[in-house]
């Protein structure tokens, strides 16, 4: 019944050529070209139109997938209307068969083209989406993820549509990959350091230990600094003194890093010495500094919190701090460590004690004087 239907179209169209070339003395495949010019036209105002709709109905949903997928077909597919009209066109008026076969070859190849074109343009739509600042605040290691995931879907398709596009030129890929296969141990063989950087780029985005702003420290190797720049062979890092440090990335699945820029918080480990004198008053020292931990408003009460009593020192009572203040800002903590030494001091001064400091006792023993002989 299909069939039958697309024999009468056909013939219709057929009819209404041979009766416009009758009328105004034309070339039969002149008016067929005039009237794929004119569809084409038409195909092109009208795909518009429905897409300015479909957009207006796409903002007013609540997702976001449709304006994505809307903004990257709308350009190529515009394009393909028209390599449908330039192949229908070879239809009309055929060429030398030499010709005929290239522009067949251009024409499958513009296909592959255009579809990559759409699937990047997606890649792309969505990437953005995905970093946009309505779906709230996001970690810098997620966004660093999805720029990485996205770029390596990038490369795959390239190399696909790479593929696509030699086949559709008559090159046998078969061949290609084989010799690819056989090259691709002896580049990596020669390239395996390239590699291992590239993968160890590769699981940096992936594991996530760090991120483009972090501050990482490495208690193996010389490495401390802020991170600038991941790339895929090197990793960029500005050091305190503002100098450049460039690591290859294998390194980093050799060593332990540590990054503090992820701490929860920053900690007060402090052992101050009493004189022996104040002995008495040591107790009382150690529960009022408790206390003003307890009361003070940067201090995070979830965490650990020790005054005790520590150990008989060589020429002081000691006793510790151990405590977690609620910011990890460097500048931030050294000012609340500041102030809770300080107060410290107040305390040991208001109970009449000191801070002790090195000593050491020498005792005279008096010898007598030998007797004259």
């Amino acid at each position: 019944m299909y069939r039958i239907r697309v024999q009468n179209s056909v013939a219709s169209l057929q009819s209404l050529i041979s009766g416009l070339s009758a009328q105004f003395s034309i070339e039969e495949r002149l008016v067929a070209l005039l009237l794929l010019l004119l569809a084409g036209v038409a195909l092109h105002l009208l795909l518009g139109l429905t897409l300015r709709r479909l957009h207006r109905v796409a903002r007013s949903s609540a997702q976001n997938w449709d304006d994505v997928l809307l903004t990257a077909v709308e350009v190529p597919i515009r394009f393909v209307i028209w390599v449908g009209v330039a192949y229908l066109t070879l239809e009309i008026y055929p060429v030398a068969d030499s010709l005929q076969r290239l522009l067949l070859q251009a024409y499958d190849t513009a296909l592959v083209l255009l579809l990559a074109w759409f699937l990047l343009r997606l890649i792309a739509g969505v990437e953005a989406d995905l970093l946009d600042e309505h779906r709230g605040s996001r970690s810098s290691a997620d966004k660093a993820t999805v720029r990485a995931v996205a770029k390596l879907v990038r490369i795959m398709l390239w190399v696909v549509a790479g593929l696509m596009v030699l086949q559709s030129v008559g090159v046998t890929i078969s061949g290609l990959l084989a010799f690819g296969g056989i090259g691709g141990i002896a580049v990596g063989f020669a390239a395996k350091d390239l590699l291992a950087n590239f993968f160890g780029g590769l699981s940096i985005y992936l594991d996530r230990p760090f991120t483009t702003g972090d501050w990482i420290r490495s208690p193996d190797r010389q490495i401390e600094g802020t991170v600038e720049d991941i790339g895929w062979r090197l990793t960029r890092i500005r050091t305190f003194d503002q100098r450049p440090l460039y690591v290859p990335n294998a390194v980093f699945s050799q060593i332990a890093v540590e990054n503090p820029s992820r701490m929860y918080n920053r900690r007060i480990h402090e052992t101050i010495g009493l004189r022996y004198q104040d002995a008495d008053k040591v107790a009382d020292i150690v529960t009022q500094v408790r206390c003003m931990l307890e009361s003070h408003p940067d201090i995070d009460l979830s965490r650990t919190l020790i005054v005790n009593f520590l150990s008989f020192g060589a020429s002081s009572l000691d006793f510790f701090v151990y405590t977690f203040t609620k910011t990890t800002v460097w500048v931030d903590f050294h000012a609340i460590k500041q102030d809770v030494l300080l107060k410290i001091l107040e305390i040991i001064h208001a109970n009449g004690a000191d801070v002790a400091f090195p000593t050491r006792t020498l005792e005279l023993q008096h010898i007598p004087a030998e007797p004259e002989q």
